[in-house]
């Protein structure tokens, strides 16, 4: 049996964590390897230290990711939105479980495709959801965007490693699908059906769409407990970045050369390295949270993004104890009161 989507993202996800996870054990054996894995992450200041530019591009064309990132998001939001309104509509009683327990009751993940027939309430509330967590991404690759193109101001000497770049593009196309991977196929079927019969049959033939606001947003009045938290907490999350970024972006402006740093301070800089990784996480948390828990693809996800997100707070925790003497001793990497300030030592076989 061919392996699907959601067999691919699975995947996917479990190749991207795992050289990640054995590069970050603490043993002398494994020192090239952390070397290799880090010199595919390294970008910015950190690669700075190197003189060696070779497979390297512009730190600025972090922004080709977020133009990806709305593109593919934005375009698999409405035709999860438009599929979900067609083919889920609501009916007057709630249909989206409220609790996490509901959701892990073990129900069926997959569902036929029939023009001819709605869907169950259960497969409603899995399409729903997938609109929903869309819409939470869709704030943040928009944001993320702006950030990129207004806020913050690259140095022209700031570069980042072939792969790391080509990294960017597979992750913000696959991120977005394993939030709706469980319906994507359905939508992309409907999608392709409806185009078919425009093409074969002519617009006259095709279903009049009555655009009604509280069609399309009513389905959301009937969330349950863990997608409202779930927002909260990514809402939490997508405000601290922001802030974050500001002060990363403002740095430029107080500095007197091109290249030259200063410690930031605000927010969550006051407590750790890395804050603006921090907020990432929490972010994705909320998604998890609001997802119900229950998705393994959506958790192998958060795997990737935390395992890469604490990997790269800890090399730039390093880099700014060795910059500068007077750095905060009581700041950490990434995660508050639980991974040390100190500098990761490799222990001896």
């Amino acid at each position: 049996m061919e392996p699907g989507l959601v067999e691919l993202l699975r995947a996917a996800w479990i190749a991207g964590t795992l050289p990640i996870l054995i590069a970050s054990l603490p043993c002398s054996r494994l020192g090239s390897f952390h070397g290799l894995v880090f010199g595919f992450a390294r970008r910015g200041k950190i690669m700075k230290s190197s003189s060696h530019h070779k497979f390297t591009v512009p730190q600025r064309f972090f922004s080709h990711f977020y133009v990806v990132a709305v593109v593919w998001t934005t375009l698999l939001l409405i035709a999860t939105w438009i599929y979900a309104h067609r083919m889920a509509p609501i009916a007057s009683e709630p249909f989206f479980y409220s609790d996490l327990g509901s959701y892990l009751a073990g129900r069926s993940n997959t569902f036929s495709f029939h023009r001819s027939q709605l869907i169950n309430s259960e497969n409603k509330f899995r399409v729903w959801l997938s609109v929903f967590l869309l819409l939470l991404m869709e704030v943040q690759v928009l944001r993320r965007l702006f950030e990129t193109l207004y806020v913050f101001k690259y140095s022209p000497s700031a570069r980042m490693h072939i792969f790391g770049y080509l990294t960017g593009p597979f992750f913000y196309t696959a991120m977005p699908l394993t939030l709706c991977c469980t319906c994507a196929p359905n939508v992309f079927k409907f999608g392709t059906s409806e185009v078919t019969e425009f093409i074969v049959k002519g617009r006259s033939s095709m279903q009049a769409i009555e655009f009604d606001w509280w069609d399309f947003v009513n389905p959301f009045s009937k969330l349950g407990w863990c997608q409202w938290i779930g927002a909260a907490i990514f809402l939490w999350g997508w405000i601290h970045q922001h802030r974050c970024h500001a002060i990363l972006g403002s740095l430029r402006e107080h500095v007197g050369k091109v290249d030259e740093y200063v410690i930031p301070r605000g927010d969550w800089f006051e407590i750790v390295s890395s804050p603006h990784y921090l907020a990432e996480i929490v972010i994705y948390a909320g998604i998890v949270f609001g997802s119900g828990g229950a998705d393994l693809t959506i958790w192998l996800l958060f795997g990737f993004v935390v395992s890469n997100l604490i990997f790269a707070a800890a090399e730039t925790h390093r880099w700014y104890l060795q910059k500068f003497d007077n750095y905060p001793s009581n700041r950490v990497a990434i995660i508050p009161f639980l991974l040390t300030s100190r500098p990761i030592r490799w222990c001896k076989d």
